[in-house]
């Protein structure tokens, strides 16, 4: 894919970059998140870690480093990122949510949603409905309507998250369905749209499937609570 190359492109161009300034932290981020878009999460945490190194202030900053810490399945490390982040970027609903995905692949849902940490006022109206379905204040269904005839950028956020909601549940078709209808919107100007493509090409949903509709993968300790919609009258 076109994208791809590019991308390839980027990480040669930085790699380049760093060798002429190996102590340039900005430049490890951005190469790392290059690293992340291929879908590559050793050199992507690798770069994030090397960032932190050459100035440990940047720890409560490295948002990305926790979602690639989610893809390498280092959970622990991930929530704890999250948890940092959220002391200097109180008002971000994703640093909480991401956080709680992170607990729900250790503890369950019931566990992640009883520690989901509150969040002060997101500016983005999304995030308040992001907020309340993680919270179980409100059921995947009601916030896919608000935002069915939504502009691009909140559609795509109210399937992405829907979609990680689901996943966190064990609710695999739903979560396949609405992840691949985030990817599927091709939002490469948000890095968020890239977490969508990685999530899909990770999970090999970008290739045919024979998953049956409402199938669930369900594990125990995980209840059915929330259940959710797959692509039944969407």
């Amino acid at each position: 894919m076109q994208h791809v190359a590019r991308l390839h492109s980027d990480i040669q161009r930085l790699t380049r970059r760093l060798e002429a300034d190996p102590d340039n932290p900005t430049l490890y981020i951005q190469r790392g998140m290059v690293s992340f878009k291929l879908g590559e999460m050793t050199p992507a945490i690798a770069d994030f870690d090397r960032a932190e190194h050459l100035n440990p202030a940047l720890t409560p900053s490295l948002w990305q480093r926790g979602i690639a810490y989610y893809y390498a399945g280092r959970f622990a490390e991930g929530a704890d990122q999250f948890e940092i982040d959220l002391t200097v970027n109180g008002h971000d609903v994703e640093e909480t949510v991401w956080r709680y995905l992170c607990q729900a692949q250790i503890q369950g849902v019931p566990a992640a949603r009883a520690g989901l940490l509150p969040v002060g006022h997101d500016p983005r109206p999304v995030m308040g409905w992001v907020y309340q379905l993680f919270a179980g204040t409100c059921a995947p269904e009601v916030m896919l309507a608000q935002y069915h005839d939504a502009g691009r950028r909140d559609r795509f956020y109210s399937h992405l998250y829907v979609g990680l909601y689901c996943e966190a549940a064990r609710e695999e078709a739903g979560a396949r369905h609405h992840i691949t209808q985030a990817a599927q919107m091709q939002v490469w100007e948000d890095y968020m749209g890239w977490v969508a493509h990685v999530h899909q090409q990770l999970r090999g949903w970008d290739k045919s499937s024979t998953a049956t509709p409402g199938a669930s993968s369900a594990t125990p300790g995980i209840g059915a609570e929330g259940a959710c919609p797959d692509s039944a009258g969407r």
